[in-house]
């Protein structure tokens, strides 16, 4: 049985563990917040690793809209392949 997960509220929190989550002042620059922040939205997506094949049966998650991780690519919350 799949339970139906609530959908976050936007925040900064959703951007742990995204590449640009640099940009939300995590570093030396100045710069505290990531530019693509303020246009992203808050979307159903599955978080698929490059390395592996279809079919993708892993529940979909809430991600924002922008979120980049190495090695990942996200598809449609109904993508099986």
């Amino acid at each position: 049985m799949v339970t139906k997960k609530a959908r976050p509220t936007k925040s900064r929190d959703l951007c742990s563990g995204c590449t640009e989550n640099f940009y939300n002042g995590n570093n030396s620059l100045g710069v505290t917040q990531c530019w693509n922040f303020k246009s992203a939205r808050v979307i159903l997506r599955k978080q698929v690793h490059i390395n592996y094949v279809p079919p993708w049966n892993q529940d979909a998650d809430y991600f924002l809209s922008c979120r980049r991780v190495r090695g990942y690519v996200f598809v449609g919350k109904d993508e099986k392949h």
